[in-house]
């Protein structure tokens, strides 16, 4: 009984469209939900924000200490030694910004100043006074908050908390002892933030650097700055119609690249499903190349699935003619067997036969018997052949003197490179031979001429003889199971068809050649190592 074929374990599988369609959906939804990146960009922007608070506060540092060290004050008060910024391997140290949002949580809004003994006692009043209208011209440009507070903390100059005291705070705590000090805070705003409108106002978190003020390499005054940075989405807002334009082009390109993967891949796919169902339903005018294959690979593949179809439908109509060929060939001996069988069993009942007719008879019974025997076992052979395994290596040279043993008579000849060794079991191989030896010993042949010729991985044997040949009429036919000339002889007309058979399985092929005399047959096998 034939395997039924293999069935594909059932269960849910995402079809191509469908996974084509995701992918496409993703990268459109790609500039969409690099909004959830977005708190990347904003702490690049607290950085960025940090930085320019640092440099204008080391500005504004550097002023005060010009003017503290060329005239200071009587009752100038110094605190810690300064210890801002690292040395380098220049000798530079800089002031780097250090906040990072994924680390440093945003404290509560900054509380009130506390009082203080006014701005009139603190020895940098008067500087103080000097820096006012700078301060707000800075902060009018910059848009950040500055104030200049004394080595106890009281703010002298700029904002409305002048004369009282921030020296609560942590990080003006830690000004005063001589450190750099960034913190965030959230933003003091005395509006909410509607949900939408937010998208175009500023962050809201505020960013504030106290950075120390060295006079004789100790703290005598503090610059406290601050200030509101950019928004990641204050940005998006902003370039809101480059944005749209960007994402129409994005959806552009992604329709386009759904269109070339429809081309190249879903449509080929869904066409060759279609033509694979309708040739399993036997419409034979599937049998034909795709109208659109999109790649090369499925060119190919549907040219593999063609020639499969092909050679299963020619393999389908060999085994009808087969069928028919057996049933004929085994319909006339058993024809046979039954009439004789018949008029012996007539014969019990009312005899009438001559011992001789009796014998005749009983002679085409076991005549008949013996040719059906033969035809199975040569069916047998035959089904053996186109199945049998392909392993094997064998020298065409080792097998010549085997031919000629038990054919008296027969001359046999071997010339060329018969001594290659070729991809064929010497068993398989001595069964060919001795299929087209028994042939051209039946067409009266006494010589036979084996040569062999090697060339591009193959080899190939001439098997000629001196006999009486083929027809022009049986040439055609000598391939075909069951064709004989000598059935008369026990000729079962299936030889060549195994030996082709044979040769084919082990990716070789077996033909007739043109001759002018006798029959010349040409076996074509792959070369192979010893």
């Amino acid at each position: 009984m034939s395997t039924p074929a293999p069935r594909v374990r059932q269960k849910w599988r995402p079809r191509l469209g469908l996974v084509v369609a995701s992918v496409l959906a993703l990268v459109a939804c790609l500039p969409l939900g690099s909004v959830v990146f977005f708190r990347i960009y904003d702490n690049q922007l607290v950085r960025q924000t940090e930085a320019e608070l640092i440099a204008q506060s080391v500005a504004i540092a550097a002023r005060i200490s010009a003017d503290l060290s060329a005239q200071p004050p009587a009752n100038l008060r110094l605190g810690p030694p300064v210890r801002v910024g690292t040395p380098n391997a220049d000798g530079l140290a800089p002031v780097l910004p250090r906040l990072d949002l994924a680390i440093d949580d945003a404290l509560p809004m900054r509380p009130e100043a506390a009082p203080g003994t006014g701005s009139a006692n603190s020895p940098l009043a008067d500087l103080g006074l000097r820096l006012k209208p700078e301060l707000a011209q800075i902060s009018a440009a910059t848009l950040a908050g500055f104030r200049i507070l004394d080595a106890d903390g009281m703010v002298v100059a700029g904002g409305t908390e002048v004369g009282q005291s921030l020296a609560a705070l942590p990080e003006v705590a830690g000004a005063l002892g001589g450190e750099y000090r960034s913190v965030l805070r959230q933003r003091n705003s005395e509006r909410p933030i509607p949900a939408l409108d937010s998208i175009s106002r500023g962050a809201d978190i505020r960013v504030f650097v106290a950075l120390p003020v060295a006079v004789k390499g100790q703290v005598a005054a503090v610059v406290y700055a601050s200030r509101t940075p950019a928004n990641a989405l204050k940005q998006l807002y902003e370039e809101r119609h480059k944005v749209g334009l960007a994402l129409l082009s994005v959806l552009a390109a992604t329709s386009m690249i759904g269109f070339v993967f429809y081309r190249t891949m879903i449509g080929p796919v869904q066409a060759l499903i279609a033509r694979t169902t309708a040739i399993a339903g036997g419409d034979r005018s599937a049998l034909k190349p795709l109208d659109h294959h999109g790649t090369a690979e499925f060119a190919q593949l549907s040219q593999s699935f063609l020639d499969m179809a092909a050679s299963l439908a020619v393999r389908s109509e060999y085994v009808a003619a087969f069928a028919a060929h057996v049933s004929h060939e085994l319909k006339s001996p058993l024809t046979a067997i039954s009439g004789a069988a018949e008029l012996l069993v007539d014969d019990l009942a009312d005899p009438a036969m001559t011992p001789a007719q009796r014998s005749e008879f009983l002679a085409d019974i076991q005549s008949n018997a013996d040719r059906l025997g033969a035809l199975v076992a040569r069916l047998r052979e035959l089904a053996r052949a186109e199945t049998m395994p392909t392993a094997g290596v064998c020298r065409p040279a080792d097998l010549i003197d085997a031919l000629g043993e038990g054919r008296p008579g027969l001359t046999i000849e071997a010339t060329g490179q018969l001594d290659r060794s070729v991809a064929m079991s010497a068993e398989t191989l001595a069964l060919v031979l001795s299929h087209l030896v028994n042939n051209a010993m039946r067409a009266g042949a006494g010589r036979i001429t084996i040569s062999a010729l090697a060339a591009n991985d193959r080899l190939t044997m001439t098997v000629a003889d001196d006999g009486h040949g083929i027809s022009p009429a049986n040439r055609a036919r000598v391939f075909d199971p069951f064709f004989t000339t000598h059935r008369a002889n026990g000729g079962t007309g299936m030889g060549l068809a195994i030996a082709r058979a044979m040769v084919a399985t082990h990716r070789g092929s077996l033909d007739l050649m043109e001759s002018d005399k006798g029959a010349t047959f040409r076996i074509n096998l792959p070369l192979t190592e010893a």
